[in-house]
């Protein structure tokens, strides 16, 4: 059995960790860009080389995946992994926003078992457990019961033309937040179209899904992780009654840029 204490503790001290650099309470940081248009920081680094080694510690059964470390094979032998972005929302982070979260889930078979997300800029700490419900700062979480997709309440900065009906809500740069806010009733609908990382999703879709919520891929299949090719076309994360419908508006969209070069 793993020590679930230790793992919130660790997961809490990574928080704090990040919060040391964040430029939204003063402190300078070192940033950079891993490619065109894809930030990266000082913190990301940190965070992650903590993660490692302590969960590492805490269970060495379990193989490793994260956003900022290379990819190693091994992983796909391991029953178990965990499945790590350091800094979800690096954007928001670094420029001193309120959007980013820490976010940890441990992947048994290829279905999240725990997953955590630190958001301690905006003073919250979602974790979830399958079978178990999902909680944020310790209270029970009920997602979406929206009954009709027009008028559902999507965190965007503007909507598609073809989405006039939906209601654009304040975004946070982190996926995963996006889609916890669907957890908490915050939100309706949380969609993308691209290609995307496990570890966006992972920790925040068993949040969602514990607390009510459907979530699948953008063509509405379920998501697997630890895969060879760690990626999911699209992520749809919406209250159970308005899925299908969510599923049957993207489908043409999805199918079309599913195909294009990511």
């Amino acid at each position: 059995m793993i020590d679930r204490q230790r793992l919130e503790e660790i997961v809490r001290e990574a928080g704090r960790i990040a919060m040391a650099s964040w430029p939204g309470a003063g402190h300078a940081l070192e940033v950079w860009e891993k490619d065109p248009g894809n930030p990266v920081c000082a913190a990301d680094l940190a965070v992650n080389a903590f993660l490692r080694r302590e969960l590492t510690q805490l269970l060495p059964a379990a193989g490793w995946l994260s956003e900022e470390t290379a990819d190693a094979p091994g992983r796909l032998a391991r029953s178990l992994l965990w499945l790590v972005d350091p800094i979800d929302g690096t954007r928001d982070f670094i420029h001193g926003r309120s959007g980013w979260a820490i976010s940890v889930a441990l992947v048994s078979a290829g279905k999240p078992l725990l997953g955590y997300l630190d958001a301690p800029a905006r003073g919250e700490f979602w974790q979830a457990e399958a079978g178990q419900g999902s909680r944020r700062n310790d209270a029970p979480l009920a997602a979406s019961r929206r009954a009709r997709l027009g008028g559902a309440r999507v965190p965007a900065r503007v909507t598609a033309p073809e989405d006039a009906d939906l209601v654009a809500i304040a975004q946070p740069n982190s996926i995963a937040l996006r889609i916890a806010m669907v957890a908490a009733d915050a939100a309706d609908l949380v969609a993308t179209l691209r290609w995307g990382w496990e570890w966006d999703i992972g920790a925040a879709a068993l949040i969602a899904r514990e607390a009510g919520a459907m979530v699948s891929d953008a063509f509405g299949e379920p998501l697997s992780f630890n895969k060879r090719d760690p990626r999911a076309f699209g992520v749809l994360v919406t209250a159970p009654a308005i899925h299908a419908a969510a599923v049957g508006r993207l489908a043409e969209r999805a199918a079309r840029l599913a195909q294009k070069p990511d």
